[in-house]
């Protein structure tokens, strides 16, 4: 399995990379330098000829898409769509990533893949657009639905979290909105094991959520991640719970972006663990670098 992941520097894409080490993966990353999504050139990834392709990169300042629509467009839909095509034209396995951001948030149960979508946002429609285009583009591409994702490094809630622990007493943290965390580290293990079956041709095509096990809310997301800091000996601070109207936001969030994942279980056996163990898995990893978070 040859394995070309676009983006190099986000989270996913260095769990990636980090995994593809271990496990002796031969894995090209390619930055902004080697393949644009805003700029793409199919040329770029067909001459590597890889077998399969994983599209880690996108435009994610979501609060910042709402003045910056055509960007996002471009990088979200027009540049995964090149990416997809250069993918088939090889004859690769194409696995893009997606989101929670998709829904509106309205629903009461967690959202399966057949679900009416309905962004409430830039970043979610043009993650949409992404979706549609990338099926369109190559068929035989997997699109895995993801939600909260986090990680020991980058810029995620988790970091954010304890970074503000170094120097406040009390965070406010929007209570009212419900997901599944997701540690970067479990979905590049989920996905490395799809692609392989998709390279095998042992896995089927189509759209799949993948998010953490559970559901919770950002403030007792909050208190799982100080929780665990403590215990390790690491900064804490008092969670106060605030509603969505009273942390206003140019881009309007769903309120919930839990994602049932029973069909990824079903058809390609991968379940991912518990939200709650990942987090502790993340700040242990964070606590042994010595809780740099700056």
């Amino acid at each position: 399995m040859s394995i070309v992941v676009i983006g190099k520097s986000g989270q996913v894409a260095r769990a990636l990379q980090r995994l593809a080490r271990e496990r002796g993966l031969p894995l090209v990353a390619l930055g902004r330098q080697d393949f644009d999504l805003e700029h793409p050139s199919i040329e770029a990834i067909a001459d590597m000829r890889p077998t399969v392709v994983i599209n880690a990169g996108a435009y994610t300042e979501v609060d910042q898409a709402e003045s910056a629509k055509e960007r996002a467009f471009a990088i979200n839909a027009v540049g995964a769509e090149i990416a997809a095509r250069a993918s088939a034209k090889v004859g690769a396995a194409f696995v893009h990533y997606s989101t929670d951001y998709v829904f509106g948030g309205v629903k009461r149960e967690p959202y399966v893949e057949t679900d009416d979508v309905g962004p409430t946002s830039v970043y979610g429609a043009s993650k949409l657009e992404g979706e549609m285009r990338v099926r369109e583009a190559a068929p035989n591409a997997v699109v895995l639905r993801t939600s909260w994702v986090f990680d020991a490094e980058g810029k995620n809630f988790v970091r954010t979290m304890l970074r503000l622990a170094k120097s406040h007493r009390e965070i406010k943290v929007v209570g009212d909105q419900y997901g599944s965390p997701t540690y970067a580290l479990d979905l590049a293990d989920a996905t490395l094991n799809l692609a392989g079956k998709l390279q095998r041709g042992d896995g089927e095509p189509g759209i799949y959520h993948c998010a953490g096990t559970g559901e919770t809310s950002w403030a007792a997301f909050a208190r799982e991640v100080f929780a665990r800091s403590v215990a390790l000996g690491g900064p804490s601070a008092e969670i106060v719970p605030i509603s969505t109207d009273q942390y206003p936001t140019k881009a309007k969030r769903p309120q919930n972006s839990r994602l049932d994942c029973s069909k990824l279980s079903r058809d390609y056996n991968i379940t991912m663990r518990p939200w709650t163990e990942s987090v502790a898995a993340c700040v242990g990893s964070i606590a042994a670098a010595g809780w740099r978070v700056e």
